[in-house]
């Protein structure tokens, strides 16, 4: 979306992240606040309008990852009655939210929406672990900030400070020694610009998947596995969907959600044709020295030097010092093997080399690889299904869209219910004709 669009449907300008705050986890997060859309709903944290058993439509939810998990939430909390269908059960290791963690930044040089609603999001997930991280099983956000390093302050550092001052993020501009002396245990040598985003930081990703799903089931809602395909249809609008391929074994539903992940490019190859991409990125966690607590959290922070990207340890998982700097190729998300070949593990050590010296030498604890879907319109594809009006295709989170997962679920919710909520960006996401993929 062009920056004159993005203000003018959104009513966004310098100094509205500050204005608008976190608005509680599912109340006011319209862009713009109330006079975008139909006005705050019912907030999930710190507020006693909850719904549990709706009053609303039936709807099924396909996917239990990071857009279809928040999405299930925010429809029951919006009074609909969900079922949340996963082949494999939220936060399973074939899923591209099933990692251990995932980041959470704003850098997002020329996408301002994307840049503000990451910043919501961080209030949302800190947000809900006040309300249920010492009930559920501890903390899921973790505030470690982020350090961006180049070699120029042209092009990369320039762009991110030019959004953080419109979306007015807070972050700091380091000069090279300030930053040898707050993290010694970092190697910055030809690095000259660097920035650090406070507020950025890291979330137990599978664990996420899993609470959302956990809480869904305890306000109501039902959560299955199996493999969903379309059943019947009437008159342009899907009836139910059948599990495992027992048509004896329907869900009924009056709307349905989507939220296929790379399974989009399987499941609907026509629909996505020229659309969706399915690559893998494979994650390297490596044991931190024993008694050595500089690569732990909160002792450094997430990071990024060009083309590669990782984080401390984590409490209370400890996965390991997380480095991600390779990829590879896979056609099937049911069928890729996950295991990261041995030229996967060479840059990310030659990185520890360069960078983390301390942690040269340092063993393979885990490795993770997954895939995620990138669209060729480089936005979320948030649109109903061609041939049906009260199904939702939703999806394209490219690889950053975990972060986004309680501002996406709420806007999938509000777009399925047809509730006005972000009536201004609904012209947004929408999947293209073939012409324009």
């Amino acid at each position: 979306m062009k920056r004159r669009d993005f203000l003018r449907k959104t009513g966004l300008g310098a100094g509205a992240l500050a204005a608008g705050g976190a608005g509680g986890l599912v109340a006011g997060c319209a862009p713009g606040g109330a006079a975008a859309g139909a006005g705050p709903g019912p907030a999930l944290a710190g507020a006693p309008a909850v719904h549990t058993a709706g009053s609303g439509p039936d709807v099924v939810v396909v996917g239990a990852g990071a857009f279809g998990g928040w999405t299930a939430l925010n429809l029951q909390e919006m009074g609909a009655r969900v079922t949340l269908v996963d082949l494999y059960g939220p936060g399973n290791s074939r899923s591209t939210s099933g990692d251990e963690t995932r980041g959470v930044r704003t850098s997002y040089p020329g996408r301002e929406l994307w840049t503000t609603w990451a910043a919501r999001s961080i209030e949302r997930w800190k947000a809900f672990d006040e309300e249920f991280a010492a009930s559920m099983g501890g903390d899921l956000f973790f505030t470690t900030g982020d350090l961006i390093f180049r070699d120029t302050g042209v092009g990369f550092i320039e762009q991110v400070r030019e959004i953080w001052d419109f979306a007015s993020v807070p972050y700091e501009v380091l000069t090279p020694d300030e930053t040898r002396y707050r993290w010694p245990q970092i190697n910055i040598e030809g690095m000259t610009d660097i920035l650090y985003e406070p507020g950025a930081g890291v979330v137990r990703a599978r664990a996420a998947c899993q609470r959302v799903a956990s809480l869904l089931e305890q306000r109501g809602g039902q959560v299955r596995t199996g493999r969903a395909a379309l059943g019947r249809s009437e008159g342009g609008r899907l009836l139910d969907i059948t599990l495992n391929g027992d048509s004896g074994n329907r869900i009924e539903a009056d709307r349905f959600v989507l939220a296929l992940g790379p399974w989009f490019a399987t499941t609907f190859q026509d629909v996505m044709e020229g659309l969706i991409r399915i690559p893998m990125g494979n994650v390297i966690y490596y044991g931190t020295p024993p008694g050595d607590e500089s690569f732990s959290f909160p002792n450094v922070p997430s990071w990024n030097f060009a083309g590669v990207t990782g984080w401390p340890a984590i409490p209370p998982d400890h996965r390991g010092f997380r480095v991600r700097a390779s990829g590879q190729v896979g056609e099937d998300p049911d069928t890729s093997n996950r295991w990261v070949p041995e030229a996967g593990l060479e840059r990310p050590r030659t990185i520890l080399a360069e960078r983390f010296p301390a942690m040269a030498d340092q063993p393979v604890v885990e490795t993770r690889a997954c895939h995620y879907e990138t669209s060729s319109t480089r936005e979320w594809l948030i649109d109903r299904h061609p041939e049906f009006s009260n199904t939702w295709f939703a999806g394209g989170g490219s690889a950053e869209g975990f972060k986004f997962g309680p501002m996406i679920g709420e806007l999938v919710a509000s777009r399925v219910l047809e509730n006005g909520r972000f009536a201004d960006l609904d012209a947004e996401f929408r999947i293209p004709p073939m012409s324009e993929r």
